[in-house]
């Protein structure tokens, strides 16, 4: 697949190539649900996502993954050194880190603000020394570096049939929705860590704090103020990808059937967490393969629908053009209605 998707985009130079497939391998080892999403998208488009969710996870597992000598002045000593590299590369210094090389290649060929990246390699180094957050508004400012950014990043990828400013707080809203499901579905592993990323504030408001949810975690006892603490949490997430479900209609109809699976993938975990009883503490809920497939195979569907309808919308203005051209002096040329494709939110 790889090989076709790059000869669809264009990318013809071999190191860039190499570049990418790097991104890819990155992308499907660490972002399941959004890798099988992206197989929905046109070839041509998937390198250019590959590219930018690579280069997020790789940042993700500098400040992230145990090592020998991973300490904290090593790993923020790694993200500066990253984050000259990538400034170097969008001022057109060559560079021979390949995600560095493919992520500066995508940001060129369209048009992403160089803020993003800046913004989330700032909240990626906030994750070495923040380690709990007072308020759900603490916690919205870090999740525009960590996760908003990369929505705005992916529109001028996705494509709009409106001005891209209207469409962009319903992608930075997904962005948010889709970290937050995460970090319900991860609430014990970041524990681990010595990270809390639900509000103080929510949990407090069921009687909850830090000491409870570690007792929790190591004694695998439940207790009802943490379910409780977990629902709101999640009725939290729900309300976010209410903000930005109407975004889904604003991007082309090419890349609708892609974010419209992954918009059901995630909110597939939220029901998983619900399902399992809210016992993330103890153990991680999973959407099914039987659900993930049927996801993925309404999500096919769509994308033949609208190949087929954007075809035929082709062919027939294609019809009516000739016909114009045609038409003898004098007689106005028969109007020929043109199909539109209609997709629900």
């Amino acid at each position: 697949m790889t090989d076709r998707e790059l000869d669809a985009a264009g990318i013809t130079d071999p190191l860039l190539r190499a570049a990418y497939a790097h991104c890819r391998r990155l992308n499907s080892r660490h972002g399941k649900t959004y890798f099988l999403a992206t197989r929905l998208l046109p070839a041509a488009r998937r390198p250019a996502v590959h590219a930018l969710y690579g280069f997020a996870r790789w940042a993700d597992d500098l400040v992230d993954e145990p090592g020998a000598g991973r300490t904290t002045a090593g790993r923020a000593a790694a993200l500066d050194a990253l984050q000259q590299c990538l400034e170097d590369g969008l001022r057109g210094a060559p560079t021979t880190e390949p995600v560095v090389r493919a992520v500066v290649h995508t940001a060129a060929r369209y048009g992403i603000d160089h803020r993003h990246f800046r913004d989330f390699l700032g909240s990626m180094r906030s994750d070495l020394t923040v380690t709990d957050y007072p308020t759900y508004a603490d916690l919205r400012r870090y999740m525009h570096g960590s996760a908003a950014v990369l929505g705005l990043e992916m529109l001028p990828v996705l494509g709009t049939v409106v001005p891209q400013e209207e469409a962009a707080p319903h992608a930075a809203a997904l962005g948010i929705a889709f970290q937050l499901t995460n970090f319900l579905r991860d609430v014990g592993e970041d524990l681990d860590r010595g990270r809390v990323y639900l509000p103080a504030e929510l949990l407090a408001a069921h009687g909850v704090d830090r000491g409870l949810l570690r007792w929790s975690r190591d004694t695998g006892a439940r207790d009802p103020r943490i379910t409780a603490a977990l629902r709101a949490a999640a009725d939290l997430t729900r309300d976010v990808y209410r903000e930005a479900a109407p975004g889904l209609a604003l991007l082309d109809p090419a890349s609708r059937p892609c974010i419209r699976t992954a918009f059901v993938l995630y909110g597939a975990i939220l029901d998983a967490v619900r399902d399992d009883g809210y016992a993330v503490l103890h153990r991680r809920a999973v959407v099914t393969r039987r659900r993930r497939a049927a996801t993925a195979a309404g999500g096919l569907a769509r994308v033949a629908v609208t190949r087929l309808t954007t075809r035929l919308t082709t062919r027939l203005t294609t019809r009516l053009t000739a016909r114009r051209q045609v038409v003898p002096p004098g007689r106005p040329p028969r109007q020929v209605p043109v199909p539109v494709p209609e997709e629900a939110p």
